[in-house]
């Protein structure tokens, strides 16, 4: 028995694959019989029994039923084309294309998904004006000079994706987004939080948190004291809100700035299964 993954099961792979061969009774070719088989049945009978069987097949073939079996699940209108590992069954291309990471929940291994983001991002223009925090500039010194504060902010992101499947990159922008503003006002020396409303994301925003007071004890063990300033706790959330701005797309179901961080760490820390094993024979 092999083991294809669902992400494998398109039309072209089912193409190959062994079919079902049922046991048929001895001188019978594909349920026809043959003139082997009948022995002394007349020649006129076995030309008959043969178009009877052909025109059962033509019926079969042309059958509404059969057409309907073949339509994608979503528009019911264009033949279903490739497999989608979200919806365990086979959809049209144009609703692969027009519903992905709208309607359908594409696990991130999706070869069709994968293959969208590298096209867009080879026509992505980013507009900085629409990006979190427009009048901020975060130049890219600070993300080499300040990579473990940004490795335990991007490590609790995904741990708290891992543990909540139904996050987003909205959800994660929108977590930092609120965050830096708190960070913001605490660097100019007044306290003022507002937490996102929404649950996923004030979760986010309080493992995030818990995330810097755990960089911080670690900094103060290992060092007598922390060396890093609100100010500096600011910037490193904004320029994590601006780059998940750069990366995501405006689909509501996105998770493509949620991968780019994902793929910073060995996948096994992150292990849960992203879509279906089917068996085949």
């Amino acid at each position: 028995m092999r083991c294809y993954t669902a992400m494998q099961i398109d039309q072209h792979t089912i193409g190959k694959l062994p079919n079902r061969v049922l046991p048929r009774p001895a001188g019978t070719e594909c349920g026809i019989i043959t003139d082997r088989a009948v022995g002394s049945v007349p020649p006129s009978q076995v030309a008959a029994r043969k178009q009877t069987a052909e025109e059962s097949g033509s019926s079969d073939r042309n059958s509404p039923h059969k057409e309907a079996a073949l339509a994608c699940p979503i528009c019911q209108r264009r033949k279903a084309k490739r497999f989608c590992p979200a919806k365990g069954e086979m959809i049209c291309s144009v609703c692969c294309g027009t519903e992905r990471e709208v309607t359908i929940d594409c696990p991130s291994d999706c070869p069709y998904l994968i293959a969208s983001r590298e096209y867009d991002a080879t026509r992505r223009q980013v507009d900085p004006s629409k990006l979190p925090f427009p009048d901020t500039r975060i130049p890219i010194s600070f993300a080499q000079d300040h990579g473990a504060l940004l490795a335990a902010l991007n490590y609790a992101v995904c741990v708290y994706a891992r543990d909540n499947r139904q996050l987003v990159d909205s959800d994660v922008i929108g977590s930092l987004q609120a965050l830096a503003e708190t960070f913001k006002t605490l660097s100019g020396g007044i306290y003022y939080e507002k937490p996102p409303v929404y649950a996923l994301q004030r979760g986010l925003y309080d493992a995030l948190k818990a995330a810097l007071e755990e960089f911080r004890k670690k900094e103060t063990q290992r060092m007598g004291q922390s060396a890093i300033r609100d100010s500096e706790v600011r910037d490193a959330l904004i320029f994590l809100a601006q780059l998940g701005g750069a990366r995501s797309n405006d689909r509501p179901k996105s998770r493509a700035y949620l991968d780019l961080l994902r793929a910073q760490f060995p996948a096994e820390q992150f292990s849960k299964s992203a879509s279906n094993i089917v068996l085949l024979p």
